[in-house]
C-alpha cells in the first residue's frame, strides 16, 4: 500500500501511540499526563515542533507498555493538529486535536527527544475517477453511495445517539472526506477504523462505511430488544426491563 520509492518526500513527526485510530477531518480529545507527552505539548505550543502537528499511530496490542519498534504500531497513521491546550494545575493538559492527513510510518527514533519521533511520508487517496472508466460514472456512483451511507448514518445515530441530535456532514462534503466524517460517529472496533484509514479508494471506503454503519445499527437495535434479565428456570422473565445502550 505504501509508496516506498526513494524519491517520495519524507519528514519527521513526533508520535503519540494510542489504543485508537484517528481519522482525517475528525476530532480527538486527549488528556496528557505522562512527562514525555507534557514535553511534546510544550514543544507544539512553543513552535519547537512546527505547525502544531504530531502523528497518531494505533498500537497493535492493548497490552503493550512501551513502543520502541516499528512492528509495535500500525504503520499507517494520521497527523493531528493541536487546536487547543488547556493547562491543568498539576502540569497535565487537556487537548483538542483534529486529524489532518494520513501518513506512512517508515521508522521510529527513540533517542532524539523525550518522546517518539517518526520518519513519515504522506499517503493520499487514489483519484476518484480512477475507480471508473468514466468520470461522470464515477461521480454518479459517488453520489449514490453517499446517499446510502448518509441513510445508514441516520439509522445508526437514531439508535446509538437518540437524544443527542447528531448533525450529518454538509451536503457538499466530498466523497473522500465523507466516509471519515460518517464513521466518526460510530463506535467501531480499532481493526475496522484502521482498515478505513488504510483504504485509499474513496468509493470503496464509502461503501465499507455504509456496511459498517448498517451492521452496528443492527447490533444496537438487537441489544436494545434483549431482556436485561434472563428467564428463570420456571419460565418467568424477572423484572422484565430491556437493555438500553448509550
Amino acid at each position: 500500500m505504501a509508496d516506498t520509492r526513494p524519491d517520495v518526500q519524507r519528514e519527521t513527526l513526533p508520535l503519540f501511540p494510542l489504543q485508537t485510530v484517528l481519522l482525517p477531518g475528525t476530532s480527538l480529545p486527549l488528556h496528557v499526563f505522562e512527562p514525555r507527552y507534557r514535553q511534546l505539548t510544550a514543544d507544539l505550543l512553543t513552535g519547537a515542533r512546527p505547525d502544531r502537528l504530531f502523528g497518531v499511530v494505533a498500537l497493535r496490542s492493548p497490552f503493550l507498555r512501551e513502543v520502541d519498534e516499528l512492528d509495535h504500531v500500525h504503520t499507517i497513521g494520521c497527523a493531528a493538529r493541536l487546536d487547543e491546550a488547556k493547562p491543568l494545575p498539576d502540569g497535565r493538559y487537556d487537548l483538542a486535536t483534529t486529524g489532518v492527513r494520513r501518513f506512512v510510518l517508515h521508522d521510529i527514533d527513540t533517542r532524539s527527544a523525550p518522546y517518539l519521533v517518526g520518519t513519515v511520508s504522506r499517503l493520499d487517496d487514489h483519484p476518484l475517477a480512477g475507480e471508473s472508466d468514466d468520470d461522470e460514472a464515477a461521480r454518479d456512483a459517488a453520489s449514490r453511495l453517499g446517499d446510502l451511507a448518509r441513510a445508514a448514518h441516520r439509522r445508526y445515530c437514531d439508535v446509538a445517539w437518540p437524544d443527542e441530535g447528531r448533525r450529518p456532514p454538509s451536503p457538499d462534503t466530498d466523497p473522500e472526506a465523507l466516509s471519515y466524517l460518517l464513521a466518526a460517529d460510530c463506535r467501531l472496533p480499532l481493526s475496522d477504523r484502521q482498515a478505513l484509514l488504510e483504504q485509499r479508494a474513496p468509493l470503496r471506503r464509502l461503501r465499507e462505511v455504509c456496511r459498517l454503519l448498517n451492521r452496528e445499527a443492527g447490533f444496537r437495535s438487537l441489544l436494545r430488544a434483549i431482556p436485561a434479565s434472563l428467564p428463570d428456570m420456571d419460565g418467568s422473565t424477572g423484572a422484565g426491563t430491556v437493555t438500553s445502550l448509550n
